[in-house]
């Protein structure tokens, strides 16, 4: 399955016989590609990473380095469970970076979601960049690159997950995903024995919670909205909305408005939940949650997370509103 056209033949892979052949064909593909060199691969901890990172380490194991950079602005738990499950579980060879310092000392009073978007996916590079020049001997640079994003791109996806690493850096490609669809790497993933949530992780923007602190983010808002979030996720989780909402998450804006908590006035963040469905992204409609979700939401968020005092819920469309913020 060499090129980037997906061939009219190739059967849809939703069951696990068709992730296990595919599974097979591709760690036979990568061992001819590769050979004994050694492959450089950016895990976020997205779906598309972490599924090429478990099919590159069935294929070479040891010779598959992957680099995890925290950037300080992901989601509750969530490079946690990259260490969990890459490096220790799949006994991965994995360079884990925490950069939030770094990232954020130079978000630092930045409220342009532009500038901050150009900062985060800028130093990313830098960081990555770092790392794999302290490695040795890598050949090749691995993508979760799909199907998609090639046709997204009249054929041409240059780094697409890494954000636009240099071109002299001289690797050649390993896309092993890039002829599936998102459901399909779903089904490798759950073949290739990844946790549930992980496959099944909602799409979550390159910048993370930067661009869901809006404004200029400050770590007391930024720990707020983590917090709210993670409360929001679980109780998606608990009610089953969350694998009938194609995205879901909480919006925390750089203002305060006055409240009461222990019986004194209390200022504080609103969160704004947000929760919708699509199937393209470029439009999208509004999921409708039961009242007594919202209020077991808004009352657990207002008790548990210091700072936030108010909980509010979007109800626009796409368009006229995005599905981000900023």
């Amino acid at each position: 399955m060499q090129g980037n056209v997906r061939p009219e033949t190739m059967e849809r892979i939703t069951t696990k016989a068709l992730a296990d052949a595919f599974i097979e064909e591709q760690v036979k593909e990568i061992r001819e590609q590769v050979g004994d060199k050694k492959v450089l691969l950016a895990l976020s901890g997205g779906v598309d990473s972490s599924v090429v990172a478990a099919l590159l380490i069935k294929a070479i194991g040891k010779q598959l380095v992957c680099v995890h950079v925290n950037h300080g602005l992901m989601r509750k738990g969530e490079s946690e469970q990259v260490i969990e499950v890459f490096g220790k579980a799949l006994d991965a060879n994995l360079v884990y970076v925490d950069a939030t310092d770094r990232f954020l000392d130079l978000l630092k009073d930045v409220a342009e979601p532009e500038k901050k978007r150009k900062i985060i996916g800028g130093e990313f590079i830098k960081v990555f960049d770092e790392e794999s020049a302290k490695l040795e001997g890598i050949s090749f640079l691995a993508q979760g690159t799909i199907y998609p994003d090639i046709l997204e791109s009249d054929g041409v996806k240059a780094h697409h997950n890494v954000g636009g690493l240099p071109e002299d850096m001289e690797m050649e490609l390993v896309e092993p995903v890039k002829l599936l669809y998102k459901d399909e790497v779903r089904v490798v993933g759950e073949a290739l024995g990844l946790p549930h949530a992980m496959v099944y992780r909602q799409p979550f923007p390159g910048p993370g919670l930067g661009v869901r602190c809006l404004g200029a983010i400050t770590r007391d808002r930024l720990h707020a909205l983590r917090e709210a979030d993670a409360i929001l996720r679980e109780e998606f989780d608990n009610c089953g909305l969350a694998e009938k909402v194609w995205q879901y998450f909480i919006a925390v804006p750089d203002f305060k408005s006055v409240g009461v908590r222990d019986s004194k006035r209390y200022e504080g963040w609103p969160a704004i939940i947000r929760a919708v469905n699509t199937t393209d992204a470029m439009t999208a409609t509004i999921e409708e949650i039961p009242y007594a979700v919202l209020h077991k939401i808004t009352d657990r968020i207002t008790r548990e997370v210091e700072g936030i005092n108010r909980v509010l819920l979007d109800l626009t469309p796409k368009p006229i509103g995005t599905i981000e913020w900023e």
